[in-house]
């Protein structure tokens, strides 16, 4: 990429975030748009508009979000998202401290080198953007000493700075635990690995019994995991056929007039899709089949409760003090039974992986790795050509015919600044389901952990495909021949890629913030999406909230699209110093950003306590250790012979995680006592509701539960009025 064509990509960026942000300032202060703008405050039962018509101001949200307290989002969207942006400050501060004395210094050291070899991956040309990178500087030149000490720089702000940041989360997540709310998942754990019923007793006789014997003053009752699937299935359907009835409904109640106030019965056909089968009267159908389902469900939850019984159970404890011992509590000899851990949100179980036994899981969680590596390596194929194929040069070898097209200026340009990124974050955006579902079948047992564990796979996804496959794609296809007639020389012709490999990361990063950001500020998509579902789709009110339904910050590819961004600024930062400035605007402009959508669009899905910073944590210091090993690769291509020197670097990076992992992860691993212990509740818990709120959706009503409790009757334990609830 030439530099008109840089300059070309960011200015397009650039007007294209304009545009967006008018586009934002003028919808969001339409009361129609309300639902798409503010669904988190409505959900709240707040105004949007909460200080008048200065709210109205276009530039009113940069303000509100700049100003918001971190208390303030914790009390709208969690610790979670506290902790996210915990984590773009933190990047954000190692960015601006790094660039201040980065930029003045090597900037000017790169561009007034005026000997020696220029290394570009360019052809006879070396475009004015290489002048600007460490590619400018000659073979063994003094001046590399200016680099070699900005590589010890980043590295020690980024390390200081994590450590304050990791100290910083574990307090915020104590604090949470702190709370004198009341929360069931505070007075409950998770068992697995239930042995065998012993003869002569029931699945709930053998767990209370245990427990019981275990915590005789502490344990209140227990709710063993059933097998839900052909219950859920018909309640699924049950749900649907309600649904269906409010829309018949909806449809007949609209169709009555003045000219005809008997209306129009709504009807439908039986068959596929409604478009075969008989035709019936809608809202006669749906009673039918509403009735028919009631009774099968029936049925079938008592099945469920007495015959589908699994090996697994919620235990719940009338001390949380207590439940937390147990939650990290080892209560067998060998960890293949009786394994317990720590409940979380009752929203967040995923109850058919609780019967999965320990060794199964074991299996499960190599095999998928397994899987992962395999999709890695086959993955970077297609990234590799994508990275090769959508450059014009490589475009115009491979189809001759495109020469008379891609040689018009305007085109041309547009083309270079646009094609390979686009290209890239299309095929990247397949992949999120994929690892979701590969995560659910490792037997992971609560969707928060899923979601860490999705994002990890993805975030190698990303860095070794994305970072190296473009690296390596694009400069193979462009040195093939040289590669084959001397193969030695893969390694010196990688390094000296580098610099030229900068700019499609610089426009990268840049379609990232300005793009990316402004249409998550706009949001456009989901506007266009609720107003075509409420015009042609929707006709309950029911249907009108599910087409506004914002949903939450999506951190499974969230997370690992910032790391990718984290990698590529950290690998390039003294390489090509100008990548500085688009990376701190990248993670300043979505603090900002994402900051006011946590506090006005997104609705939370669970809240895990910042159980993730561990995991971000981990995976920064692994982008910088792949940059230490980068940069020390790059010194020897480049003939600095103190390059050795910058090995103290990564073992220094690996032993700050080894000390992180030893001082701060058991207490996001487990709950500390002392926290459990610190602060009394909010008056005495009602231990009823609690355990209430674990029961399944399709097994919660009114009929079944009181079936269920007579179930359950012989394992209350009386909890005395002396009864602590710490």
């Amino acid at each position: 990429m030439d530099f008109s064509s840089f300059i070309t990509s960011l200015g397009t960026s650039f007007l294209v975030f304009l545009v967006l942000m008018i586009l934002f300032a003028f919808l969001q202060s339409k009361p129609g748009n309300n639902v798409v703008y503010y669904p988190n405050r409505i959900i709240r039962g707040l105004d949007p508009f909460e200080t008048g018509y200065k709210s109205r101001n276009p530039f009113s949200w940069i303000i509100e979000a700049y100003s918001s307290s971190e208390q303030d989002v914790i009390d709208i969207s969690g610790v979670d998202a506290a902790v996210y942006f915990v984590f773009l400050s933190t990047v954000f501060s190692i960015l601006i401290v790094a660039g201040i004395i980065l930029l003045p210094v090597l900037l000017p050291v790169a561009i007034t080198d005026g000997g020696g070899k220029k290394q570009t991956v360019s052809k006879g040309t070396f475009n004015e953007l290489d002048e600007l990178s460490m590619g400018n500087i000659t073979a063994s030149s003094a001046r590399l000493w200016a680099f070699f000490i900005a590589c010890y720089w980043i590295s020690l702000v980024s390390l200081f700075l994590l450590w304050k940041a990791y100290r910083h989360v574990s307090f915020l997540r104590s604090e949470a635990f702190k709370s004198p709310d009341v929360k069931p998942e505070q007075f409950a754990i998770v068992v697995r690995d239930i042995p065998p019923v012993p003869e002569g007793q029931t699945r709930k006789e053998q767990v209370d019994s245990y427990f019981k014997t275990i915590y005789p003053e502490a344990f209140y009752r227990s709710m063993i995991i059933t097998d839900n699937k052909e219950v859920d299935k018909i309640w699924e359907e049950l749900e649907g056929y309600k649904k269906k009835l409010a829309r018949a409904e909806a449809v007949y109640a609209a169709s009555k007039t003045t000219a005809k106030p008997e209306g129009a019965r709504p009807t439908n056909k039986t068959g596929c899709l409604g478009i075969i089968g008989k035709k019936v009267d809608s809202i006669e159908y749906c009673n039918e089949k509403i009735n028919e389902l009631v009774a099968k469900l029936e049925t079938e939850q008592k099945v469920t409760l007495k015959e589908k019984q699994q090996n697994a159970a919620i235990i719940f404890f009338s001390n949380r003090v207590v439940a937390a011992s147990a939650s990290q509590s080892l209560h067998a000899q060998t960890v293949d039974r009786w394994s317990v851990f720590d409940a979380p949100e009752p929203c967040q179980l995923l109850w058919p992986n609780l019967k999965i036994k320990y060794f199964q899981r074991e299996l499960r969680q190599y095999l998928v790795y397994f899987i992962v590596a395999l999709a890695i390596f086959f993955y970077m194929i297609p990234i590799t050509f994508i990275s090769a194929f959508t450059t014009l040069k490589n475009l115009v070898k491979l189809l001759p015919f495109l020469k008379s097209v891609v040689n018009i200026p305007a085109l041309k340009t547009v083309l270079e600044a646009y094609l390979p990124q686009i290209a890239l974050i299309v095929f990247l955006a397949m992949l999120p389901k994929l690892l979701m579902f590969l995560s659910r079948l490792e037997g992971i047992p609560t969707e928060s952990h899923v979601v860490r564990a999705a994002s990890g796979k993805y975030f190698y996804f990303t860095v070794l495909n994305v970072f190296i496959g473009v690296t390596l794609g694009g400069t193979l296809f462009k040195t093939f021949k040289q590669v084959q007639d001397k193969p030695k020389d893969v390694v010196r012709l990688l390094a000296e890629s580098l610099p030229g490999n900068a700019t499609f990361f610089l426009t990268y990063v840049a379609l990232k913030f300005f793009i990316g950001y402004g249409l998550e500020l706009s949001r456009l998509i989901p506007l266009i999406i609720y107003h075509l579902k409420k015009k042609f789709l929707c006709k309950t009110e029911a249907e009108l909230k599910q087409a506004w339904a914002p949903g939450d910050l999506t951190y499974a590819t969230r997370i690992p699209s910032d790391m990718l961004i984290v990698t590529i600024v950290f690998c390039y930062s003294v390489i090509a110093p100008l990548i500085i400035p688009f990376g701190a605007l990248y993670f300043g402009l979505g603090w900002l950003v994402l900051r006011n959508q946590a506090l006005k669009v997104y609705v939370p899905a669970y809240e895990s306590y910042g159980r993730m910073w561990p995991h971000i944590n981990n995976r920064i210091i692994a982008a910088l250790i792949l940059y230490q090993i980068t940069m020390f690769g790059y010194f020897g291509v480049q003939k600095f012979y103190y390059a050795p020197l910058l090995l103290p670097l990564p073992i220094m990076s690996i032993l700050f995680g080894f000390v992180c992992a030893k001082r701060f992860y058991p207490s996001f691993q487990n709950q500390s006592l002392e926290v459990a212990a610190v602060s009394a509740l909010k008056g005495v818990p009602n231990m009823e509701l609690m355990f209430r709120a674990f029961i399944p959706p399709s097994l919660s009503s009114e009929k079944i539960d009181d079936d269920q409790f007579e179930d359950f009757e012989d394992a209350r334990s009386q909890v005395s009025r002396s009864t602590s609830f710490v």
